[in-house]
């Protein structure tokens, strides 16, 4: 039997990105305000990510100096987004409320305490496109001693990262091999973790560093926070507005009521394989690195009181290997796969991408690839001098790799390029002239077949020490090795159709009367594309900061100055 309700100005479903910004909002105004986790941790797949927020035009550029403006990130935004089907989930309205109320948003936390950073330099994926910059548009997190947590420390929820690394030193720590910045990187996390050990801290990075701040300062706003706390229904009144949820809280099922509306930050439905069976076939829930409550259900509340829902075929992907007795964090390939002296080719041996390009992208071309010749999962082909120069699935250069690796084929080694197409089931003759091939493009410093090395985001991955291209290298040097790469990802990229106030709209257009959400909840404003780091969790807060001014009447777009900015 569902208890007596108790009513709050607001409900949050979910601890993701942005609902701790709306929770900050929401008492920022004086109002009271729920927030309902169904796992027993707080920070959902932000607190596990990178913790990259990609927010055009903001103040942390302003203040270094680096040029950008609304019309040059509109630009970029129109030109990157547009290329692409256009769907119900982004207009070029609501780009422009992301883009004017980006920098707002960051303005505001940092006025309610929180500590960022913009990211000294990370291209956007499409810098080469107008309105791109090599500079970026990333912000971080400083680093977060878990322990100002107090009482509340052990619900954080894990980076993926368990050591005290600054992101942009953890950035240069694959190039250890042959840099001097990436030897001093790992020096410096080595002193932090030996000075912590003395001074009893224990500072998170990434995504923890940033939801470690968020929790903070939701718990000292007095936010009323509510862990396994499964929301199972949205409550509605005749006329269809969303009056409250019902919730199971450590077992016991529970109504709430909210005066000014309920916002829907859940997360999507990567780990929900009947989901992905339905929305995106042949996508699979253990190749996501999403949270285990990535599962879909507040998507499909949603649609049963009228959300119109687009881009439900749509993933965030992200290149992944999946080691023996895979982790739970799988291990992400992405840099590796723009270091020289190595290349990825489908399982007949044949080079068919640019190996370095946005996540999304690359995976899209995976299972494109995939219709016409077998690619999922590929292969990524390099030689030993990648092995003496660069990290390798989380293992530093010229360190032994773990014998499991060749004594279960998740990695395969070779004395020869044919030998290793044979162990690899590819046709020696296919993989040795795609080799051949390639190596004529390294020495010329130029692939004129995918044109990898082209962009400045290219370089950025690459080694700057290789010579003629830091992407660029031959695969000429015994042992040879090969291991797959999965089109994982970091979050499905669909779910319902919002409006440039976070409302959550039906069918006809209208809105759903006090149903707000944000996030991977919803069908993503960057539409079917990926324009730079932190273009999912960006949009969570932004949307989630926008949906609680308009839920409170303190205005999204025009000015009405919400209390703690200027």
């Amino acid at each position: 039997m569902t208890q007596p309700a108790k009513t709050f100005d607001f409900i949050i479903v979910g601890s993701g990105g942005g609902s701790m910004c709306a929770a900050l909002v929401v008492r920022a105004q004086g109002k009271s305000v729920l927030l309902l986790e169904k796992t027993d941790l707080v920070g959902g797949t932000t607190a596990r990510s990178g913790g990259v927020l990609w927010i055009p035009n903001n103040p942390l550029m302003k203040k270094d100096g680096v040029p950008d403006s609304v019309e040059q990130a509109m630009t970029y935004l129109d030109s990157v987004v547009e290329e692409q089907e256009i769907t119900a989930g982004t207009s070029r309205e609501k780009r422009l409320a992301y883009v004017v109320e980006g920098g707002r948003m960051i303005d505001f936390l940092v006025k309610q305490g929180i500590k960022l950073h913009r990211f000294p330099y990370w291209p956007d994926y499409y810098s080469n496109y107008p309105g791109g910059t090599d500079t970026g548009r990333a912000i971080i997190a400083d680093l977060f001693d878990a322990n100002e947590l107090g009482e509340h420390k052990a619900k954080l929820r894990p980076n993926y990262v368990p050591m005290p690394g600054k992101l942009e030193e953890l950035m240069n720590v694959p190039l250890s091999g042959v840099s001097l910045k990436g030897k001093l990187s790992m020096m410096k996390v080595g002193m932090r973790m030996m000075t912590q050990k003395i001074t009893g801290k224990d500072h998170v990075t990434n995504g923890a560093a940033l939801q470690g701040q968020m929790f903070k300062a939701a718990i000292d706003a007095g936010v009323d926070i509510r862990t396994n706390a499964a929301v199972s229904r949205l409550v509605t009144d005749a006329e269809g507005a969303v009056t409250g949820v019902v919730a199971t809280i450590d077992g016991v099922e529970q109504s709430f009521g909210a005066r000014s509306g309920v916002l829907v930050n859940a997360g999507g439905f990567a780990r929900n394989q009947a989901m992905r069976d339905k929305y995106q076939p042949g996508k699979r829930a253990e190749w996501s690195n999403t949270i285990e409550g990535d599962t879909g259900e507040m998507i499909e509340e949603m649609m049963r009181i009228g959300a119109a829902t687009a881009q439900m075929d749509e993933f965030a992907g992200n290149q992944m290997a999946v080691p023996p007795d895979p982790p739970e964090i799988l291990p992400m390939v992405m840099g590796e796969l723009a270091k020289p002296h190595s290349i990825v080719v489908d399982q007949k041996g044949l080079r068919y991408l640019r190996e370095v390009q946005s996540y999304m992208s690359f995976c899209k071309e995976v299972y494109e690839r995939d219709k016409v010749s077998p690619a999922v999962p590929s292969w990524h082909v390099l030689d030993s001098r990648f092995i003496d120069k660069y990290m390798l699935i989380g293992t530093l250069a010229k360190s032994k790799k773990p014998q499991q690796w060749f004594d279960s084929g998740f990695v395969v080694k070779a004395d020869t390029i044919e030998e290793l197409a044979i162990k690899c089931g590819m046709d020696p003759t296919t993989l040795k002239t795609t080799i051949e091939r390639f190596n004529g493009f390294a020495r010329a410093g130029k692939d004129e077949d995918f044109h990898r090395g082209a962009s400045a985001y290219d370089r950025y991955f690459g080694d700057p020490k290789n010579s003629p291209s830091p992407n660029l290298g031959t695969l000429e040097k015994a042992p040879f090795y090969a291991y797959k790469v999965y089109p994982g990802d970091i979050g499905t990229w669909g779910g319902a159709v919002t409006d440039i106030h976070a409302r959550v709209l039906r069918e006809d257009g209208s809105p759903i009367p006090g149903l707000y959400a944000t996030g991977v909840s919803t069908a993503s404003v960057m539409g079917r594309t990926y324009p730079g780091p932190g273009a999912s969790v960006g949009p969570s807060f932004v949307f989630g900061f926008i949906a609680a001014k308009h839920a409170m009447g303190a205005d999204n777009i025009v000015g009405a100055q919400l209390e703690g900015t200027d």
